[in-house]
Order: structure tokens, then sequence, then C-alpha cells
């Protein structure tokens, strides 16, 4: 992603104001009473010093969420330059022929927009060698070696007994075998007289 410098936006107004319309920075936009009794007067120079302040922390936190490309480190660089050759080689009302004018660059309010550039400037490089760092030092991270600690001894306990379990009988139908009956066998009557159970006892004779 490239972006411009956030502190582009206060260096034009201040310049379309410089240029187009002069001026006067020290113009008192309203006034406050503090509980003090003291009559605060905040003017122009104080309301840009205030806002160029806000760009600036937008663009820290702009440079250390995404970080910076070299585009924009090269603008912050010309902007830089820039504000401080303004500050120094400029004068706006000699350009636009003006010399009653108020004062427009070589001023305090300019001179502190310059050294907000600057630590803008100076900002952006330290978060982007700091990032650059973090991604070296991850990068590298698997490849270091970290000693070995030593396993602790694992004491082997014996193994349980499998248990066995008991099946149920199953109980085998008793089989009927088949039984061969052998026919009877016919007995022929007998022809010898049997024996009489009865024995006949003559009586005895009369003895005389």
């Amino acid at each position: 992603m490239i972006g411009f410098p956030l502190l582009l936006i206060p260096f034009a107004i201040y310049n379309v104001i410089a240029f187009l319309m002069p001026f006067d920075w020290n113009t008192k936009l309203y006034a406050f009473r503090l509980p003090s009794g003291i009559v605060f007067e905040p003017t122009a120079s104080d309301a840009f010093i205030v806002f160029s302040l806000l760009m600036l922390m937008f663009e820290f936190i702009k440079s250390t969420t995404h970080g910076k490309s070299l585009v924009e480190h090269f603008l912050g660089i010309l902007l830089a330059g820039g504000a401080v050759a303004e500050f120094a080689m400029v004068n706006p009302n000699v350009v636009m022929n003006q010399p009653s004018a108020p004062l427009q660059t070589g001023n305090s309010t300019f001179m502190l927009f310059v050294a907000i550039c600057f630590v803008d400037l100076l900002a952006g490089f330290a978060a982007s060698l700091r990032r650059a760092r973090r991604t070296v030092v991850v990068e590298q991270a698997p490849f270091a070696t970290a000693p070995v600690a030593a396993a602790p001894a694992v004491r082997a306990e014996p193994a349980p007994a499998p248990v066995m379990r008991a099946e149920p009988a199953r109980a085998e139908p008793a089989r009927a075998e088949p039984t061969l009956i052998e026919p009877a066998t016919h007995v022929e009557p007998s022809t010898e007289p049997r024996p009489n159970p009865f024995i006949k006892v003559e009586p005895a004779e009369k003895i005389q």
C-alpha cells in the first residue's frame, strides 16, 4: 500500500493561506475564562499547530500498524526539506508584492511545523528499522538451537494381566438317535408235558 505523509495536508493549508490570502496567524479565535480568572485566547497559530500534531499522531499509528514504503519515506524527506527551504529562503510578502502583509513563513509557527516534519521523518525511519529487525528475528527463529533438557526417568509399571472374559457355554440340544426295535421271536409251544404242581398223595393203607 503506497500512501503519502499526512503532514502534507497542514503544509498545503499553510501555503494556500500564505500565498493566496495573507493572514495574520496571531489572530485570536476565541476567549476562554479559566477557573483561575485568567482569560485564555488561542490564536490561529495555536490551532494550526494542534492540527499538525493531530496529523502527526495519525502518521505514527499508520507507520506502526502498516509500516511505510520507500515511496513514503522519500515523500517525507521531500516534505521536510521543502519546509526547511521555504522557512529559510521564501518570503511570500515579496513574492505576492505585499510588503505590508503579515509575516507568513519566517515565524515561530512555521518553525514549529518544520520541527514536527523532522520528528515524523525520524520516527518513520525508526519504526521501519524496528519492523525489519523483527521480521529477520522471526524468520531466523526456527533455526535457533535450544538446549535440550534431560528427559525425566520413566518408571516402568507392570502391565496389567489381560482379563479373560468367560463366554457362556452354549448348550447343544440332545439329538435323539433312532432306536432299532427287533421283532419279537415266535416261541413254538412245547410238546412236552408240563409237571403238575400238585402231588397226589395216596392214602396210607390201614394197618391191621
